[in-house]
């Protein structure tokens, strides 16, 4: 009795652990792994095992900003089992990235984004054990291209972060209720720049939205879309990156 009473506040109960093939992917790139359960002290059981795709959004209301977590994908097992005291079960999944996953391995003086994997395992009147694992997410080629392009003309990242909200360029919009920007600036003074890039992968396309400003233009923010395969030739990304900079 006194043994469930502890694993009811999480002393002593299963515990949950996920082991990832891999913690680096490419955007658009499929998550493969097991979710080890290792029983605690008494026999439980599991109502569910719930795999979250996550990443942190910074929320601005009334000139005040704060960050939540912000669920992308789920993926969940709903099949009921008892695991009994020490016994150790293995449960494999596969999880795709979610198309608006943000892009985390950046060259960013300040990279505020964030992508991680959080198992939680459902145990009634208990504390829930959970799990999380960061993830290290690259860029697919084009999107590699057209940042080095940006950087090759004088640009550096300045920042980059994950907003709420939602994208519309031509032709595509956001569904996942968050964007990633990536911030470039020049070093010009006449011809200061500011340049931001949303992607989202979707199959065989790359959108892109790009936002540009000019702080000495009295025109505001000038934005453009673009849209191009995944395996986009180089001379394809640089006439992309061209029209980008002539805004």
């Amino acid at each position: 009795m006194l043994n469930m009473l502890k694993a009811s506040l999480g002393i002593g109960a299963a515990k949950v652990d996920t082991v990832l093939e891999s913690l680096f992917v490419e955007q658009g790139g499929t998550l493969k792994g097991d979710v080890v359960i290792k029983g605690g002290e008494v026999e439980q059981k599991i109502d569910a095992i719930r795999i979250e795709l996550c990443t942190e959004i910074k929320v601005d209301i009334d000139d005040s900003i704060s960050y939540q977590k912000h669920v992308l994908t789920r993926l969940d097992a709903v099949q009921t089992f008892t695991i009994s005291a020490d016994e150790i079960k293995q449960v494999p999944f596969e999880l795709v990235l979610d198309n608006e996953t943000p892009i985390t391995e950046l060259n960013a003086q300040m990279n505020q984004s964030k992508v991680w994997l959080e198992t939680t395992l459902d145990i009634d009147f208990a504390i829930d054990p959970k799990d999380r694992d960061y993830l290290a997410v690259h860029p697919s080629s084009v999107v590699s291209q057209t940042i080095a392009a940006i950087e090759d003309a004088g640009f550096v990242m300045n920042k980059a972060d994950v907003e709420k909200g939602f994208l519309r360029g031509q032709g595509f919009s956001s569904q996942s209720g968050c964007y990633q920007e990536i911030e470039f600036k020049n070093k010009g003074f006449l011809n200061k720049k500011e340049i931001e890039l949303s992607f989202i992968v979707n199959g065989d396309s790359v959108h892109c939205l790009a936002e540009v400003d000019r702080s000495m233009s009295m025109r505001g923010d000038q934005y453009a879309s673009f849209t191009l395969n995944r395996d986009a030739k180089a001379h394809e990304v640089e006439s992309m990156v061209k029209q980008i900079l002539s805004i």
